[in-house]
């Protein structure tokens, strides 16, 4: 193979076409003698765009065909090829088994047992993008420190050439200019029917039959492999086999794909009509593939033929491989904002399309529930518009059919009372979103240049509008529940907290559980007298709507309850009976104090609460172990004992719910000493940065499955109160 040998398959190129000089061409030869030294089969350079999407430029051992689907790849898609350039690291997946593990979207669209080692190309001007390679599925789960270091010595090379080719931050060249497509690099094939093609097919195979380069084509056949394909060999030799006999799509087609991206031999059988069953065995290199092809033997043949299924053509593997893609990424969409991103991830640097916006029926109107790439201006024009045919997405909502328009005289054809009115866009594909068989909007994908829409992209499209659809319906009603949930707890806790003189306050609440769970966790602050307060938390059992109405319950009764001068313990013994008589099935814990910071004391009561953290005014921090009585709904005439403790000015109070010291795999009584350290050492902050440096630690102590509540109470001087 020589470094010369780069193919240009931008606009007006065809595969073949040599490509004269230039700086990629030196880098494409330099990337081939790295991937030899490392074993790799395949490999390639994704570059950074001007638009910060990765465009495949260098590509070796794989035909453009299969590449397809990634040769425009967005930053934040969770693929091999852009994971290094987000994160500055290696990325290693070994196997089919590492594959299913760490990218399921892949491993569900490329079923093949091959390893990838992909890593960042820096320079020292700027990040260029990333380098990748590929080997058999045989490697080891971790990679072999002889390929990780080859491999950043690759990307290290890249990018000291790419700095040179293009000191001024651009693509070198000559080659194409942006939106021209990859420069795609291979080996050279030799001519159909040559001397050398037959040595190379008998260089892989200890037996020839019929060899095919990496873009398909038939270079060379043996005699009896043409009596067994039942064609004469002038027929085959320079076209792709699955073309030339469309019997051979199932059993080689496939096989081909594997085996040039997984780097391994692959067999399987088909039927030679009307009734000849032949085995065939694929062989790879980089230079393509050799198949041997013998009859099935007796015995091991089907009985019957598989059914016929006329006028159905052969899905794109590159299509296939964006409705796998798309609808498994959809799965894990949560609401409306999920699903417009995944589309505008997936779908723009897959397609081109430079913006994105959908639409949903509201009425008789439309309105825009995610967008991407269009100015505001264009998406208020989008924005509230009235659900008549004479507007495009409105006539693709009502009937249920696509529009395509490739130009922007396409598009005033059609609806010529807008004639001029466009948004800046040249081409359109508006994308009807119908789920359960209700129209519930449109999804219009928009190019900046005129753009030809093939049947395949039209069908691909088409198909994927309605995993959108699905995706989009879900999101919303989830949406709606949300918002309901998250309107019904905030509803339930306070919304300020009083100003009590002497007092400085903060409080901070935090949900802990995805989706619509809603919990019980809870604080109030109650102005008594001028001079006293009472501070309320708990926690009431579960994390639904029940658990929440019990909440709100609860906290009116320990308003109602303080605001009677009750103390601390006859507050929680009270609200105890009422909930034993709501007979809810549910607990709760609750901590209850009573504050008299004119008379620099305080007098605690708790239900089965954590223990309040108390810190002096000289920095130390205790936890107030004092005695404590039952779960409040447990037995209906439980007592709880009161402490009072010294709050002279200067003392901190925290009150916290147990989802902040809770986390998993971390010892209670360890978190709890943690806790009372940063109070310890935070304690002279104000009040509220103090309550965000306490709830700051639960980001860095693991994920949470509860929530946290949060109420510090600090005595302060004279009459000042709030927030100190």
């Amino acid at each position: 193979m020589s470094g010369g040998d780069v193919l240009p398959a931008g606009r007006g190129a065809p595969p073949d076409a040599p490509h004269e000089g230039g700086g990629l061409e030196q880098l494409a030869e330099e990337l081939r003698r790295g991937l030899d030294g490392l074993g790799a089969h395949a490999g390639g350079l994704f570059l950074l765009n001007p638009e910060h999407v990765l465009e495949l430029t260098v590509l070796v051992g794989i035909p453009r065909e299969f590449a397809g689907p990634w040769e425009r790849v967005g930053l934040t898609t969770p693929m091999p090829l852009a994971d290094p350039v987000r994160t500055g690291e290696l990325v290693w997946v070994s196997g089919q088994e590492g594959w299913m593990r760490r990218y399921p979207r892949i491993a569900v669209a490329v079923p093949y047992d091959f390893s990838l080692a992909a890593v960042p190309v820096r320079g020292g001007h700027r990040l260029h993008g990333s380098v990748f390679a590929l080997w058999p599925g045989t490697q080891p789960a971790s990679i072999p420190d002889r390929l990780r270091n080859g491999m950043w010595s690759i990307a290290a090379d890249a990018g000291h050439a790419l700095d040179r080719a293009a000191p001024g931050g651009h693509r070198p060249g000559p080659g194409p200019g942006p939106g021209d497509g990859p420069l795609v690099w291979s080996a050279p094939s030799p001519a159909p029917g040559s001397a050398a093609a037959t040595e190379r097919m008998f260089e892989r195979l200890p037996e020839g039959v019929f060899a095919l380069d990496i873009h398909g084509l038939v270079t060379a056949v043996t005699p009896h492999a043409a009596r067994l394909l039942d064609t004469p060999a002038s027929r085959l030799i320079g076209t792709r086999p699955w073309e030339a006999l469309p019997w051979l799509r199932d059993p080689l087609y496939d096989r081909f794909r594997g085996a040039v991206i997984s780097g391994l031999p692959f067999s399987g059988t088909g039927l030679r009509p009307p009734g000849t069953w032949l085995d065939f065995e694929v062989y790879p290199s980089r230079s393509g593939v050799s198949v041997r092809v013998t009859p099935t033997p007796v015995g091991r043949a089907p009985e019957a033929p598989p059914p016929e299924f006329p006028g159905l053509s052969p899905v794109d593997g590159g299509a296939l491989y964006h409705v796998l893609h798309l609808a498994t990424a959809l799965t894990e969409a949560i609401g409306v904002r999920d699903v417009v991103d995944l589309v505008a991830d997936e779908l723009m640097p897959a397609y081109g399309g430079q913006a994105l916006a959908i639409l949903v029926s509201d009425g008789d109107r439309l309105r825009v529930v995610g967008h991407r790439g269009h100015p505001s201006e264009v998406v208020a024009r989008y924005d509230d518009t009235q659900w008549v045919p004479s507007e495009p997405g409105a006539l693709t909502l009502r009937s249920g059919q696509p529009g395509f328009y490739e130009s922007i005289a396409d598009l005033d054809r059609d609806f010529p009372h807008r004639a001029g009115v466009h948004d800046g866009m040249a081409s359109w594909a508006m994308l009807p979103l119908i789920a359960s068989g209700r129209h519930i909007g449109t999804c219009v994908f928009a190019y900046a240049q005129p753009h030809r829409f093939s049947a395949t992209e039209r069908a691909v499209l088409t198909s994927l509008g309605g995993l959108i659809a699905q995706a989009l319906d879900r999101a919303r009603l989830y949406d709606k529940k949300l918002a309901l949930a998250r309107g019904l707890q905030d509803g339930l806790l306070p919304h300020a907290l009083p100003a009590v003189p002497g007092l400085a306050t903060a409080a901070r609440y935090l949900p802990g559980t995805e989706g619509m769970d809603i919990g019980g966790d809870f604080y109030d602050l109650v102005r008594l007298r001028r001079d006293s307060a009472a501070a309320v938390i708990g926690d009431v059992q579960g994390h639904n709507v029940t658990a929440a109405a019990l909440m709100g319950q609860i906290r009116t009764a320990v308003h109602a309850y303080a605001t009677a001068d009750a103390s601390p313990g006859e507050v929680l013994a009270g609200t105890n009976r009422l909930l034993a008589d709501l007979d809810s099935g549910l607990f709760a814990s609750c901590a209850c104090l009573r504050l008299d910071p004119y008379n620099h004391v305080a007098r605690l009561a708790s239900a089965g609460h954590p223990y309040p953290l108390v810190r002096s005014p000289d920095g130390t921090v205790r936890a107030l172990s004092a005695p404590g009585g039952l779960l409040l709904g447990i037995e209906a005439d439980s007592a709880y004992p009161q402490t009072e403790f010294p709050m002279p000015p200067g003392t901190t109070i925290a009150l916290y719910t147990d989802g902040l010291i809770e986390t998993p795999g971390v010892d209670l009584d360890e978190a709890l000493a943690g806790l009372s350290d940063e109070l310890a050492h935070s304690g002279n902050l104000p009040v509220e940065q103090l309550a965000d440096t306490l709830i700051a630690r639960t980001h860095a102590t693991g994920p949470r499955t509860d929530d946290i509540a949060l109420l510090l109470l600090r005595a302060v001087p004279g009459d000042s109160a709030g927030a100190g």
